[in-house]
C-alpha cells in the first residue's frame, strides 16, 4: 500500500488568508528574510521569489539573505542568476559546510532590520505565510512562532517529531507548542549580542531557551508544512539521530553549568545595607 503524500508547496493552492493579511498599516517598518540552504538548488529561486513579492506587500524597507553552506548539488550557479537579477538579494556563501547551527547563526549575523524572519530553503514551509506572523505581531510581542497544523512529511516523522518536542520541551523548559517549526519572525533587538553555539539543529533549542532567558514575550500561529519537493530530510537518518541527542545533551549540560555559575554569582553579591 502506498502512502498517500501531502502535495508540496509547488502543487498547493495558497490559503487566501495568506495574501489578504498582508495590509500597509501592519506594524511592519522593515524585514530581513533569510534561508538557509543546502541541497535546495530545486527549491531555492522559487522560495527567493516568493519572499520578495510578500515583503513588498509589507514595508518599503527589507532584504533577503540566503545562506548557502556549502551546498554540494548547483545551488551556487543558482543563487549567482538570482543574485545578478534581484539587487536586494544577499548571499553567504559558505567556503566548507558549517551545519544548519552555522548557517542560521550567520544569518542572523548579516540581517540589518528591524525584524528578522527565517525558513528553510527547501519549500516545506510557504514565505508568503510571514503575513500571519507579521499580523499577530503586536508592540506586546517580541517572537511570533509558528506551529505545523498538519505535517507533511508522513506518520512516522509525525511521531519522531512530537517525540524530540516533548523531550527538549521537559529537558529545557521550552514554553512554546513547537520548537521544531523552522518559521519564526524575531525583533532583532532581542538577537544582539546573543552567543548561540551550536552547529546542528539543536540550534533551534538553544534559541528559544535563550530568547526565553531574555524575557521575549512570544505568540504562536500555526502554519502549512509541506512534503519536499526535491531530496530528504537528513535528520531521520539514525546516525545523525544519535549525533543530535548527543548534542542535545552537550546543551543542556553546558546550559545547566551557565545557571550554576551565575547562581554562585548572585550569592556572592552581599545584600544591600
Amino acid at each position: 500500500m502506498t502512502r498517500r503524500r501531502r502535495p508540496g508547496l509547488y502543487a498547493a493552492i495558497a490559503p487566501p488568508r495568506v495574501w489578504r493579511a498582508a495590509r500597509a498599516d501592519l506594524p511592519v517598518r522593515s524585514i530581513s528574510a533569510f534561508f538557509p540552504a543546502y541541497g535546495d538548488a530545486g527549491t531555492i529561486a522559487s522560495m527567493v521569489v516568493l519572499a520578495e513579492r510578500t515583503l513588498r506587500g509589507l514595508t518599503d524597507d527589507w532584504e533577503v539573505i540566503v545562506v548557502n553552506d556549502a551546498s554540494p548539488d548547483h545551488a551556487g550557479d543558482v543563487l549567482d542568476e538570482l543574485a545578478a537579477r534581484y539587487p536586494r538579494l544577499q548571499v553567504i556563501t559558505h567556503d566548507r559546510n558549517r551545519g544548519y547551527g552555522g548557517a542560521l547563526r550567520s544569518g542572523f549575523a548579516a540581517a540589518t532590520k528591524e525584524l528578522v524572519f527565517y525558513t528553510d530553503g527547501d519549500a516545506q514551509y510557504d514565505p508568503r505565510e510571514l503575513t500571519l506572523l507579521v499580523a499577530a505581531l503586536t508592540p506586546e510581542i517580541d517572537v511570533v512562532n509558528g506551529y505545523k497544523l498538519l505535517r507533511g512529511d508522513g506518520p512516522v516523522r509525525s511521531i519522531v517529531g512530537r517525540l524530540y518536542h516533548k523531550v527538549v520541551s521537559l529537558a529545557f523548559g521550552l514554553r512554546i507548542r513547537d520548537v521544531d517549526c523552522d518559521f519564526r519572525l524575531i525583533r532583532r533587538s532581542l538577537l544582539d549580542h546573543l552567543h548561540l553555539e551550536s552547529t546542528s539543529g539543536t540550534i533551534c533549542v538553544e534559541l528559544i531557551r535563550a530568547l526565553q532567558d531574555r524575557g521575549a514575550r512570544f505568540a504562536e500561529v500555526g502554519v502549512n508544512h509541506y512534503d519536499r519537493p526535491f531530496g530528504s530530510s537528513q535528520f531521520f537518518r539514525p546516525g545523525r539521530v544519535l549525533r543530535t541527542f548527543a548534542q542535545l545533551w552537550r546543551l543542556w549540560w553546558r546550559l545547566r553549568g551557565q545557571r550554576t555559575a551565575m547562581s554562585v554569582a548572585a550569592r556572592a553579591i552581599p545584600p544591600d545595607g
